[in-house]
């Protein structure tokens, strides 16, 4: 069957073209992950920090079993049904949230959900570090919070920046599931445009295109990211000791 490429120009029957549809589905698409992602990261660094706190006071003891109980909430339950949950069902337990627009509404759930693998990554970030440096810390008289702002977190950030590159990704492709509630995001761009025009299959090669054109431009970003945090000393001892 031959490709028909101008069913993009065709006009949607509201003013605009297939074409202008898809760039508008594909800004909400980047606007959902986009801010999921800045919940996710500061929900997930701050769960993943409190997993790690010294457990020698209650209240330390309290945050910690609070952030594991967010992470294994989180972190069990399909993406699909928390956005279902936020959507549908936490607006009736608290009216207040009736207001939220379902944008709100599926960018905290996206970035809930993310923020439970993110702390997990946090969490084994800092725990891998020795020992010696958080009591190195102490030693200089630092508080809690100096402690992670100086020493931990500038190391723990440098070893998980990586795994951190791919849940990004995972978030950017996951926001594909806002279209259960009617975000006009690409996918359900792709599913009403299919119905209109009967023209699937380049349809959804574009969408598909776009969607791979996302997620790599996130892993260049991140990566360059991961460059630029990297210590010269570092990389060279990497480099080489890979050489022998």
């Amino acid at each position: 069957m031959a490709l028909d490429w101008q069913v993009f120009l065709e006009d949607d029957g509201g003013g605009r073209t297939y074409l202008e549809w898809m760039f508008e589905a594909w800004g909400w698409t980047l606007s959902v992950a986009a801010c999921a992602w800045v919940v996710a990261m500061v929900f997930g660094s701050l769960m993943g920090t409190l997993r790690t706190l010294p457990t020698d006071k209650p209240l330390n003891r309290f945050l910690i079993h609070f952030a594991n109980a967010w992470v294994e909430l989180f972190r069990n339950i399909p993406v699909l049904v928390q956005i279902f949950l936020w959507y549908f069902v936490v607006p009736k337990v608290f009216p207040a949230m009736q207001q939220l627009p379902g944008f709100t509404l599926v960018v905290l759930a996206l970035g809930f959900f993310t923020s439970a693998r993110i702390a997990e990554q946090v969490r084994a970030g800092i725990q891998a570090l020795p020992r010696g440096q958080r009591y190195a810390a102490m030693a200089m008289g630092l508080t809690t919070f100096q402690s992670y702002r100086y020493i931990l977190w500038p190391m723990a950030y440098r070893m998980v920046w990586p795994p951190l590159t791919s849940e990004s990704m995972n978030l950017l492709k996951n926001s594909s599931v806002a279209f259960a509630v009617s975000i006009a995001e690409l996918t359900m761009y792709a599913m009403q445009v299919q119905e209109e025009t009967s023209r699937g299959i380049e349809v959804y090669l574009v969408v598909t295109a776009l969607y791979a054109i996302s997620a790599l431009t996130v892993n260049r970003v991140m990566a360059f990211v991961e460059k630029r945090l990297q210590i010269p000393g570092v990389v060279v001892a990497r480099q080489s000791g890979g050489g022998h």
